[in-house]
C-alpha cells in the first residue's frame, strides 16, 4: 500500500516571539535566538560566570557579541501555558545562558554520576543547577519544581534504549523550565545523541513516563522555584488529603483538606501521619477500591490481584518510605459510612461536619491513552527568516519519506508531536527542532501541554517506528535494508528441543512454537452448521471454500494443554465463518475453557499450525473437501511450495500462469498427464526435498524435474505461455518489531485501549481483556473477571485494532485468544519473567478489608493528636533534611470532641481533641500491640519457649529493623517482595522457622 502523499501545503509563522529581532540580525554570529533579553543592559552581570552575551533590544537592533565560545542559547521564556511574557512595547529582563558555559565544569559535575546501566536516574533543578534525586524520592514530584528523568532499558536480545524526560511542575518558574530544556539537550549530547527526548507536563504525562513509577506518582505541594518549601513527611506530624486517580498507573495528588475536595466517584486518603483513613466514593467500582485499599499495606503483593497492583505498591512505598512501615489503616465505604463510626469520628475531627451533598464523580479520561490512528508527516524548515511547514504525507507512512538531510515533525494528532532529526541535517536545524515543535503546537492551536518527543535518526522510539509500514533499522547496506541469500533456509532449519521450549518460553515466543508438534491432532470440517470429522488420511488438505477446526493436544509437565485453531477459507461464506466460531466455543466449553483459540485466515497460517501436518499442508484455492462433492478440475493447477522442513512447509495453489513463478522457490505444476517439479535458481536443497514430499501427496503419477531456464515447451504451454516473473534471488530480512501490550476496556461506557509500557506479568488485568501485539500475531488475553461484553467483543476489537493501525497492518494477521491460567509459552515468552502461580493466592476485596485494622484496633492507633504537633506541619525543610523527633502517644479511649473546621481554610483552624494521652518510652513499634525482642529470645526456640503473644510462624515481626536485616540479610521491604518459599528458606537459615 502506498503512503498517502499530501499535496504541497505550506503554513508559515514567525519563528521568534513578538519583539524578537529578525533572523538576519544574528547572522554570522553562530547564535540561535529564541527570545530577547533587556535593552542595552550588561546581561553578563545577571549570571555570574557568563562571559559573552548577545545584546538585542526589543526593536530588533543587534550588537555583535565578543565570541570566545561557539554558541549562545537565549531561552524562549514563556509561562506554563506557553504564552509569551513580553510584548513589543514592554521590556523585561529574561534569563540567558551561554551554552558553552553550561558545558563547563559545572555541567561536567552535573553529569559526572550519569551511568549507562539499565535503570532510572532523576535530577531536579535547584537554583539553575542539577541536583540528583535519591532513589528514595523516586515517584514524588513537587509541583513547584522541574525534573529530568533518564531511563535506560535493557531489552532482551535487542540492546539498550534510552529516554530523557523533562517534567514541568504546574507551579515551576519559567527560568527553571528553560534550564531544564538546556540540561536535557546537554544530557542528550553527553550520551551521544541517541536518547529520545520527551517533554512532560504535570497531569498529562505520557504512559511511558508513568510506567517508570510502578508504585504511582505523587504530586506534592512545594518546590524551590515556586517559593514553597519541600514538605518533609518523615515526621509524623502530617495532615494531608490525597486524591487517587488513574487505572493502570495511579496518581495521588495533594488537595485541600476539606470535604469540598471529595466527590462520589473517587478514592481519597486522609493521611494523619500514624494513621491513614481511606474513603471510597459510593460510585467508585471494585477496581478503584482495590487500587487504594492497600496503599500502605505490607502484604500487598501476596494478596492483591494484578488490576490493583499499581496503586497498592504506591501506598506500600509511601508507608515504608515516609512512615517506616508504622501506620494503621482504616477503610470507609462512602455509601455505608454508618458502619464505620470510629473512622468517621476521626475524619470529622479533621474535616468537620459535612454539609450538603458531595460533587459528582470526575472522569479518568485525562489519565488514559487512547489509540489514535490520525497521523501526518511535516517537513519543517526555515525560508527567508520564516518557519515553513510543509505536509509531506498522511498515513500509512513509509520510511523512505524521511531524508537524512532534513528534520520532520510527525503529528500524532490528539496524542503527541514527534520530531525526527536526520543525521545530515545542519547543526542549527537539529538544535532548533524542539522549539519548532513548540511553535508547531502553538500554530496548530493544540493544548499547551501536548507531549513532545525528539529523536535522532537511528535512535527512533519503538512507538515512532510502529507508525510506519515495514520499518527497518538502518544498516551499512542502505536505508534499513539488509539482504541475505537463502535467508529462509538458514533461519527456519532450527531443530527444536521440546524441553528447551518449555523451559525457556522466550525461545517459544521467538520461534512461535509451543513444542515440536508431536502431540495429538484432530480435524473437523464445518458442514451444514455441524462439525464433520476429517479422515486422518486427508489431514493437511484444506479447501478455500471450507472452514475447519483443528484441535492440538500436547503435554506440559505431564498435564494436557490445548490449542484450537479456526481455519477460515477465503471463499467461505460469512455465515460459515460465524458458525465456525460458535462451534469453537462449544469445543472450548467441553474442555472447560482450557484451549487457546487461534483465528487463522487462509494463507496466514502460524508456524505451529504448519508443523502439525509434517510438511504436507496444502491449500486448494477453491472448492470443498466435503465427500460426494465434485470440484471442477482444471487442465493445469500450479502450487507454490515454501519451507525447508516438516515444521514450516506449505503448498498454496496460485493462478496457473508464468507470472506466478518466483526464482527463489519450488513450484508444482500438475497437468492431466504429468506433474512438473520446477526448481528456481534461488531455492535450496532442503526446499527441493520438501517440494518432492508435497508432490507425492498431490499425485501418484510420474513427476518430471524442471530446472529454471531448462523448461520444455509443454511446461510453458500449460501455463499459457512465457511471461515475466520475479527473479530476484535475494531474500529481504523481516524487520523486528517490539511487542506492545494494551489494556482493552469498556468500563467507561465505550471501548478504549490503553498502552502499557515496559510491561510485565503484573500488568495483566484480571478484570479486563489485554491485547499483546507481536506484529506477526495478536494475542487476546482474557482475565478471569473480565465482563462478558468485553470478552464477547474481543475478537471484533482485535480486528478493529488491525484495521485502524496507522501502519496499515495486514487485517488477516493471526489472532490468538487466551484465558487466564492457560497461557502457552508462545505468550509467556514475551514477558521478562512469568510466575504460573501468581494469581492463585488472590483474595477478595472483603477478605482484604478484614486483614486491616478493625474499629477496636483503630480506636487505639498511635496518632499525634496534640495541637502543637499539628501546628508544626509545613515547617519542614527539603527532602532528606533531619526531622524533629516527636513524642509517641497511645490513645487510651474517650470521645473525639472536634471543633467544627472551616472547609475552605483547613490550615487556619486546627481540630481540638479531648482525649487522655500517655507518652510511651522506648522504640516505636510496628503495631500498637506488638513488642520487639532480642534475637536470642526468638532464634531456635520451640513454640512453648517463645515470649507471650509471639506467633511461632511470624517471629521475624518481633525483630527490630536492625536485627531483622542482621539475621535475614535483607530489609523488611525486600523480604516481603520475595516468594513465600524463599522467605521460608531465609527464616529456616536464621533459626526463625
Amino acid at each position: 500500500m502506498e503512503s498517502g502523499r499530501a499535496q504541497p501545503e505550506e503554513a508559515t509563522w514567525d519563528p521568534l516571539p513578538v519583539g524578537s529581532p529578525p533572523a538576519g540580525g544574528a547572522k554570522g554570529v553562530g547564535c540561535i535566538v529564541f527570545w530577547v533579553a533587556a535593552e542595552g543592559r550588561d546581561l553578563g552581570a545577571l549570571i555570574p560566570g557568563c562571559i559573552n552575551w548577545l545584546k538585542v533590544d526589543l526593536r530588533g537592533r543587534a550588537s555583535e557579541p565578543r565570541l570566545h565560545r561557539d554558541i549562545i542559547w537565549l531561552i524562549y521564556v514563556c509561562n506554563f501555558s506557553g504564552e509569551a511574557l513580553a510584548s513589543p512595547d514592554t521590556t523585561q529582563e529574561l534569563l540567558c545562558f551561554q551554552f558553552s558555559t553550561m558545558m563547563s565544569d559545572d555541567r561536567l559535575d552535573a553529569f559526572k554520576g550519569v551511568t549507562r546501566k539499565p535503570g532510572l536516574q532523576i535530577w531536579t533543578i535547584n537554583k539553575m543547577k542539577l541536583v540528583p534525586v535519591s532513589a528514595r524520592g523516586f515517584g514524588n514530584f513537587f509541583e513547584g519544581d522541574c525534573y529530568i528523568v533518564l531511563n535506560i532499558s535493557q531489552n532482551r536480545g535487542w540492546g539498550q534504549t534510552s529516554d530523557i524526560h523533562y517534567w514541568l511542575g504546574k507551579a515551576s518558574s519559567v527560568d527553571e523550565q528553560g534550564a531544564a530544556a538546556i540540561y536535557v539537550a546537554q544530557l542528550d549530547e553527553h550520551l551521544g545523541g541517541g536518547p529520545v527526548q520527551h517533554r512532560e507536563v504535570q497531569g498529562n504525562e505520557s504512559a511511558l513516563f508513568r510506567s517508570y513509577f510502578k508504585k504511582g506518582l505523587i504530586y506534592k505541594k512545594g518546590g524551590v522555584a515556586s517559593g514553597f518549601q519541600h514538605v518533609d513527611t518523615n515526621a509524623y506530624s502530617v495532615l494531608r488529603l490525597l486524591h487517587i486517580k488513574g487505572r493502570k498507573h495511579v496518581t495521588a495528588t495533594e488537595v485541600e483538606v476539606s470535604w469540598n475536595s471529595f466527590n462520589n466517584g473517587d478514592i481519597f486518603l486522609l493521611d494523619l501521619g500514624k494513621a491513614i483513613v481511606q474513603w471510597n466514593g459510593p460510585q467508585s467500582n471494585r477496581r478503584e477500591k482495590l487500587k487504594a485499599v492497600l496503599v500502605y499495606t505490607r502484604q500487598a503483593q501476596n494478596i492483591l490481584s494484578p488490576p490493583v497492583f499499581q496503586a497498592v505498591v504506591l501506598a506500600q512505598d509511601i508507608r515504608d518510605r515516609e512512615r517506616g512501615g508504622r501506620a494503621q489503616i482504616g477503610v470507609v465505604e462512602g455509601g455505608e459510612e454508618q458502619s464505620s463510626p470510629e473512622l468517621m469520628k476521626a475524619m470529622m475531627a479533621v474535616l468537620g461536619q459535612r454539609s450538603g451533598p458531595l460533587k459528582s464523580a470526575t472522569s479518568d479520561d485525562t489519565h488514559e491513552l487512547v489509540q489514535n490512528n490520525s497521523i501526518r508527516l511535516y517537513h519543517v524548515f526555515e525560508s527567508n527568516g520564516n518557519l515553513v511547514v510543509q505536509e509531506v504525507a498522511t498515513q500509512p507512512l513509509t520510511q523512505d519519506l524521511l531524508l537524512s538531510s532534513d528534520c520532520y515533525i510527525l503529528d500524532h494528532k490528539g496524542s503527541s508531536v514527534m520530531v525526527w532529526k536526520g543525521k545530515k541535517a545542519s547543526k542549527v536545524e537539529r538544535q532548533a527542532a524542539f522549539n519548532r515543535a513548540l511553535g508547531f503546537i502553538k500554530a496548530k492551536k493544540y493544548p499547551p501541554n501536548t507531549r513532545v518527543e525528539v529523536m535522532s535518526e537511528g535512535g527512533e522510539s519503538a512507538m515512532f517506528k510502529q507508525l510506519f509500514q515495514c520499518w527497518r533499522d538502518r544498516s551499512p547496506t542502505g536505508v534499513g535494508t539488509a539482504y541475505n541469500v537463502g535467508k529462509i533456509g538458514k533461519v527456519d532449519q532450527a531443530k527444536f528441543d521440546v524441553m528447551q521450549l518449555h523451559a525457556r518460553p522466550e525461545l517459544a515466543a521467538r520461534h512461535r512454537m509451543v513444542d515440536d508438534a508431536s502431540g495429538d491432532v484432530k480435524v473437523w470440517r464445518l458442514e451444514n452448521s455441524e462439525l464433520a470429522e476429517v479422515k486422518p488420511s486427508m489431514y493437511g488438505q484444506f479447501y478455500g471454500g471450507d472452514c475447519y477446526l483443528v484441535l492440538y493436544t500436547y503435554l506440559k509437565a505431564g498435564q494436557p494443554h490445548y490449542i484450537l485453531y479456526m481455519w477460515q477459507g477465503r471463499h467461505a461464506s460469512k455465515d460459515e465463518i460465524a458458525e465456525c466460531a460458535t462451534q469453537a466455543d462449544i469445543i472450548d466449553n467441553k474442555y472447560k475453557g482450557a484451549p487457546v483459540q487461534v483465528r487463522v485466515v487462509m494463507g496466514k497460517e502460524p508456524r505451529q499450525f504448519l508443523a502439525l501436518f509434517k510438511g504436507k499442508f496444502i491449500i486448494f484455492e477453491g472448492g470443498t473437501g466435503r465427500p460426494g462433492v465434485v470440484n471442477s478440475e482444471q487442465d493445469a493447477r500450479l502450487f507454490h511450495v515454501r519451507g525447508t522442513d516438516e515444521m514450516n512447509t506449505k503448498a498454496t495453489e496460485v493462478p496457473p500462469r508464468a507470472s506466478s513463478l518466483n526464482s527463489n522457490d519450488v513450484f508444482l505444476l500438475r497437468t492431466i498427464g504429468v506433474c512438473y517439479l520446477w526448481y528456481g535458481k534461488g531455492c535450496s536443497g532442503d526446499e527441493r526435498v520438501m517440494g518432492r514430499a508435497v508432490s507425492d501427496v498431490l499425485t501418484r503419477g510420474g513427476k518430471q524435474v524442471v530446472m529454471e531456464g531448462q523448461e520444455p515447451v509443454e511446461f510453458w504451454v500449460a501455463l499459457g505461455g512465457k511471461a515475466p516473473y520475479a527473479n530476484d534471488r535475494l531474500q529481504r530480512e523481516e524487520p523486528f518489531h517490539f511487542p506492545r501490550l494494551f489494556e482493552c476496556s469498556n468500563q467507561t461506557g465505550h471501548f478504549r485501549i490503553t498502552e502499557v509500557y515496559d510491561f510485565a506479568q503484573s500488568d495483566l488485568d484480571e478484570e479486563d481483556v489485554m491485547l499483546l501485539d507481536t506484529w506477526e500475531e495478536i494475542f487476546l488475553w482474557v482475565g478471569n473477571f473480565a465482563n462478558k461484553k468485553e470478552t464477547k467483543e474481543a475478537w471484533i476489537h482485535a480486528q478493529e485494532y488491525l484495521r485502524m493501525h496507522p501502519a496499515g497492518r495486514d487485517r488477516d494477521t493471526a489472532i490468538i485468544f487466551i484465558k487466564q491460567g492457560y497461557e502457552p509459552p508462545t505468550f509467556t515468552g514475551w514477558f521478562s519473567s512469568w510466575d504460573p502461580h501468581k494469581w492463585s493466592e488472590g483474595n477478595s476485596y472483603e477478605q482484604m478489608k478484614r486483614t486491616l485494622s478493625d474499629a477496636a484496633s483503630f480506636s487505639q492507633i498511635t496518632v499525634e493528636l496534640n495541637n502543637a504537633s499539628f501546628n508544626k506541619m509545613g515547617d519542614g525543610g527539603a527532602p532528606g533534611s533531619p526531622s524533629s523527633t516527636t513524642p509517641f502517644y497511645r490513645v487510651h479511649g474517650g470521645n473525639w470532641s472536634p471543633k467544627p473546621m472551616s472547609p475552605t481554610s483547613p490550615s487556619s483552624q486546627r481540630p481540638q481533641f479531648t482525649m487522655p494521652l500517655t507518652q510511651i518510652d522506648g522504640p516505636m513499634h510496628l503495631h500498637a500491640d506488638r513488642v520487639y525482642y532480642e534475637p536470642k529470645l526468638l532464634v531456635n526456640k520451640l513454640p512453648d519457649q517463645l515470649p507471650p503473644g509471639v506467633d511461632p510462624c511470624q517471629r521475624e515481626d518481633h525483630l527490630t529493623d536492625k536485627n531483622f536485616e542482621g539475621l535475614l540479610g535483607t530489609s523488611r521491604l525486600e523480604f516481603e517482595r520475595l516468594p513465600k518459599w524463599r522467605q521460608n528458606e531465609l527464616k529456616k537459615k536464621a533459626g526463625l522457622f
